[in-house]
């Protein structure tokens, strides 16, 4: 063997090894989510609209009416009588609720698991903090693979079991409660 030939040899050898050991993607591999802790793109587009309504109407009417004549004979002096009575019952309820929300956001989410079939476990929370106001959100679930984008993309209607929360706490969020004193007494009452 030449030694030209032997130090090709040992390069490609030595090459093959350091991306085997870093773990590269060459440009012609998918670079989608598959293993424990690579990360995804979650696009959270949720949309939810809820409502109820009921109506009954009741009515009952009773009716009782008594009507007399004067009498005969030596009652003929006395006046004629009658008598009536009734009731009735009604009511009428209505009642209704509507509830909407919405929720856009874009998260990164780590695989936290692989099952044995392929599926993915996904967990993320992103905090933002603007003026000391903090918005938080958090979504974890389940993700197949076949369902991650070619751009480590998936938006969130293709999350199993999803799990999408958002919050916030600052001054806004204590504002819209109700005091200490207001909620002791609410406890109590």
């Amino acid at each position: 063997m030449s030694n030209v030939v032997r130090i090709l040899l040992i390069f490609t050898l030595s090459i093959s090894y350091v991306v085997n050991a870093a773990d590269v993607h060459s440009l012609y591999t998918d670079h989608r989510a598959m293993g424990v802790d690579d990360i995804l793109t979650v696009i959270i587009v949720e949309e939810a609209k809820a409502g109820s309504k009921s109506g009954t109407n009741t009515s009952k009417n009773n009716g009782f009416t008594v009507s007399g004549q004067g009498g005969t004979g030596a009652l003929a002096a006395l006046p004629a009588f009658s008598g009536s009575a009734g009731s009735g019952v009604e009511f009428d309820g209505k009642g209704g609720t509507s509830r909407e929300g919405s929720l856009v956001a874009k998260i990164s989410a780590r695989v936290i698991t692989v099952h044995d079939n392929g599926n993915l476990v996904i967990e993320g929370s992103k905090i933002v903090e603007i003026n000391n106001e903090k918005e938080i959100i958090k979504i974890n679930g389940l993700v197949r693979p076949e369902d991650i984008e070619s751009n480590n993309i998936i938006y969130s209607h293709n999350v199993a079991d999803a799990e999408i929360s958002y919050s916030g706490k600052g001054v806004v969020d204590t504002g819209r409660r109700p005091g200490l004193i207001a909620r002791f007494l609410n406890w109590i009452f």
